[in-house]
Parts: structure tokens; sequence; C-alpha cells
């Protein structure tokens, strides 16, 4: 298994259309073949990160799913959303791989 973990700088302001931009990409995630664990959002006080976390069984799973970007109408309006309501000031994605209770 391979989890990406995506380190969002987001505009506080912005939200709500960072929540729309996110439900989506849950959606997408998950109808691809992979397994969204959520995103994690400012609860408390002024905060300007995010982060969000997912899995696919390995690295050729999530290639396919990234062949998607910039190819399936649902990706882009995905992005639009992020896009046009600059709701997201930049990001960082890791890939790491989860060392899980015996």
């Amino acid at each position: 298994m391979i989890t990406c973990v995506v380190d969002y700088t987001i505009d506080p302001s912005k939200i709500s259309a960072f929540e729309e931009f996110a439900h989506r990409w849950i959606n997408l995630v998950n109808r691809h073949g992979g397994t969204h664990h959520g995103y994690y959002l400012p609860a408390e006080g002024a905060s300007d990160k995010a982060l969000a976390l997912f899995s696919f069984p390995d690295l050729a799973s999530y290639e396919r799913y990234r062949m998607l970007f910039g190819q399936d109408p649902e990706f882009i309006a995905a992005d639009t959303v992020r896009d046009d309501s600059s709701c997201v000031l930049r990001y960082e994605r890791t890939f790491m791989r989860p060392l899980l209770p015996e």
C-alpha cells in the first residue's frame, strides 16, 4: 500500500471553497481505486494548514488514477473549484507507506 499525504497551505477566508474541492476529490479517489482517509482542516484558531490522506494498493494503481488528471471532466471540474476560488495557495505531496498494527 502507498499513502499520499498532501500538505496544503490554504486561504482561511475561502474554507467553504476548499471543502467543496475536498469533497469532490474524496469521491474521485474512492471511485478510481483508492481509499480516501479524509481531509483534516483547521479546528481552532487562525490556521492556513490542511492535510489530505489517501491510499492506493500500489504505485501502479496510483499512476493509473493520475492519468485521468487533465483528461476526465470530473477531475477538471474539481480542479476548477480550486483554481477559480484560489482557496489553495500551495501544496506538497509526499508518498508514505503505513506501518499498521500487527
